[in-house]
């Protein structure tokens, strides 16, 4: 067996109605002044008044930062960092999608470290401990709230940076599926694929270990529940439940295995292409898995999945066509349909070898490898688009 350290998981505290814990996570995170980060959307829908509703009836002074974007870049860190410093907190509260935490985690460096996002790219460079940060997810994707680390674009090469250290891991996550009935339609098909593809590609990394493996396990028996009626618009209570348990699983299986070559080839069509995260690597992942299947491990890896459909779920198609079919109820759009030109894809593939994530990939990929990915996804069956 080869030598393995795993990293901890925060305090996990979930259920329906879990968001009225809050107060007291803040209080045994050692938090009289709180930052709580969200962006627009979730506060329209309510969660941050209700959030600083709860705080307040506690004794606990709770100021909002509602300016997160979308895929966080440096300068977003900044200004909610100069925001952060006026205010004073002395706890954070990320209450959202993975961008909202993203820039909670982000802020917390900046303003306990002071420099650049960049100066924190890797893993434990913060010279003093961050402040105490707690996850609040309102999507069911990303697992930001089990994970130590800050993806932040730069500014001018978007290329995505993870800045993590063990100081940023939330002392608390607060899975609440109540919060996740207000998420848009789109918005919750594109997180729940992101999320099966954080449980595959966890599963074959080549930094997995049993540990990590189990919590892959979990999240795709999980998200395999729940994720067609999610697709469909259609979950109910528990589905929704099962989804937010296996997108937190997948989070944690990151922190301990990393992600592979679904999400480096992804990422640049998001900085390049404009496609939204969770879309694009969907498109992505089957792709993905075709190449990976010539690596005998990960074979061995997809086809055990693919008897857990069958024993589990009773779809007895195999785990690639399961996903392609999944991408048809979703109703996304191939590449030749996203308004990408195929004549990027050389660059899109350079770029997509400087992505982090692709190291851990259980085939090693080069620049002609992405290339092939990129055609073979343009060359889709075309479906129309959400």
């Amino acid at each position: 067996m080869e030598p393995f350290t795993t990293r901890p998981s925060p305090q996990l505290v979930g259920g329906p109605g879990s968001l009225a814990e809050l107060p007291s996570c803040v209080h045994k995170s050692g938090g009289q002044k709180v930052l709580l980060v969200t962006d627009q959307g979730v506060a329209a829908a309510g969660h941050a008044g209700r959030a600083v509703t709860l705080l307040e009836d506690a004794g606990i002074a709770c100021t909002v930062y509602d300016g997160t974007s979308e895929n966080p870049a440096e300068s977003d860190i900044l200004a909610a960092m100069r925001f952060a410093r006026e205010v004073g907190p002395d706890c954070f509260v990320g209450l959202g999608g993975g961008s909202s935490m993203d820039t909670a985690k982000g802020c917390n460096f900046l303003l306990t470290n002071g420099g650049a996002m960049s100066d924190y790219k890797g893993y434990g460079a913060a010279r003093t401990p961050l402040l105490p940060f707690i996850g609040v997810p309102t999507t069911s994707g990303t697992g930001s709230e089990c994970q130590s680390y800050a993806v932040i674009s730069r500014d001018q090469s978007h290329e995505k940076m993870a800045c993590g250290d063990p100081s940023a891991l939330a002392t608390y996550a607060i899975l609440d599926p109540d919060l996740t009935v207000s998420m848009p339609h789109r918005v919750a098909v594109l997180t729940a694929l992101d999320a099966l593809a954080h449980s595959l590609e966890t599963a074959v990394s080549t930094r997995r270990n049993s540990f990590s493996s189990a919590y892959s396990r979990e999240a795709f028996l999980h998200i395999s529940l729940a994720i067609e009626p999610v697709l469909k618009g259609e979950a109910s209570a528990s589905e929704r439940n099962a989804m937010l348990m296996g997108s937190a699983f997948a989070g944690l299986a990151i922190e301990n295995s990393m992600l592979g070559a679904a999400h480096a080839s992804a990422n640049p069509l998001t900085a390049s292409c404009g496609l939204a995260h969770g879309h694009a690597v969907a498109l992505m992942l089957p792709h993905v898995i075709g190449l990976n299947e010539e690596a005998p491990e990960a074979s061995e890896t997809y086809a055990h999945y693919g008897t857990l459909l069958s024993s589990c779920r009773g779809v007895d198609w195999g785990v690639r066509a399961w996903i392609e079919h999944l991408l048809t109820v979703a109703n996304l759009s191939p590449l030749a349909q996203c308004g990408v030109d195929p004549g990027v894809f050389p660059e899109l593939a350079e770029d997509a070898t400087r992505q982090w994530t692709g190291q851990f990939n259980p085939r090693s990929m080069k620049r002609d490898d992405f290339a092939v990915l990129y055609q073979s996804a343009f060359g889709g069956a075309a479906t129309q688009d959400t």
